[in-house]
């Protein structure tokens, strides 16, 4: 199995270092280069090729979010997954809209960024659940901005559910993108925990998801909660 080839993209030196020494310990990774500066990084995109590129935000010269947005205009094949320390709901739905492949809090720890960096570089997906639901606020903000003062507005859960979701799956589906459990979704469904698993096994077939956090992705994306 070939490793992930990884360009970082950080302008704090200790910080960088720091994530790629920890990075390095992978047999799964490869640090293929280190840029300072959103500029750097999308030259360094263009000439090393990596498999993925390892984004913050704050950069200098160049943001994240302009830099991911040149790399994906290029036609690179790179994924980009975000890796900082900005929480806000403008800055994870422009850095989604500029073509960011996922993006994940610098305060996860190294087994969740692995997990990030190998979902972005198989294709899929990856939200830090913790900030699914400011995503979600975004881009209802953003619909609602297109609307014509003098056009009704329409009930859209019916039509955007295409995936054949029963009503307490939508139930279900919208807890879990609060960040849930199960045992809390049966608390507050006043439902069994066996109940709950079955629901959320139907909801992770129906969605053709792997995982919770990749149904938290789709669910937003999908406007389904």
């Amino acid at each position: 199995m070939s490793k992930i080839r990884v360009l970082i993209v950080e302008d704090h030196p200790m910080f960088r270092q720091a994530v790629a020494l920890a990075l390095s310990k992978s047999e799964n990774v490869e640090i293929v280069a280190e840029a300072d500066n959103g500029r750097l990084g999308v030259k360094m995109t263009e000439e090393l090729k990596p498999d993925v590129v390892l984004m913050d935000i704050g950069l200098p010269e160049l943001d994240g979010i302009e830099a991911t947005e040149l790399i994906k205009k290029s036609g690179s094949d790179a994924k980009v997954l975000i890796f900082t320390s900005r929480e806000a709901g403008d800055d994870v739905f422009e850095a989604l809209s500029a073509g960011a492949d996922g993006y994940i809090t610098k305060g996860a720890n190294e087994q969740q960024l692995m997990s990030a960096i190998t979902a972005v570089n198989e294709g899929t997906a990856w939200l830090d659940p913790s900030i699914a639901r400011l995503v979600l606020s975004n881009v209802q903000q953003q619909k609602q901005t297109v609307v014509a003062p003098q056009e009704e507005k329409q009930p859209q859960k019916q039509t955007k559910n295409t995936f054949g979701l029963t009503e307490r799956e939508l139930d279900v589906l919208a807890l879990i993108v609060d960040g849930m459990s199960n045992s809390d979704i049966a608390d507050k469904l006043v439902i069994t925990l066996s109940t709950v698993k079955t629901h959320v096994h139907s909801i992770l077939q129906k969605l053709y998801v792997a995982n919770r956090t990749q149904a938290t992705i789709t669910a937003v994306k999908e406007g389904l909660v």
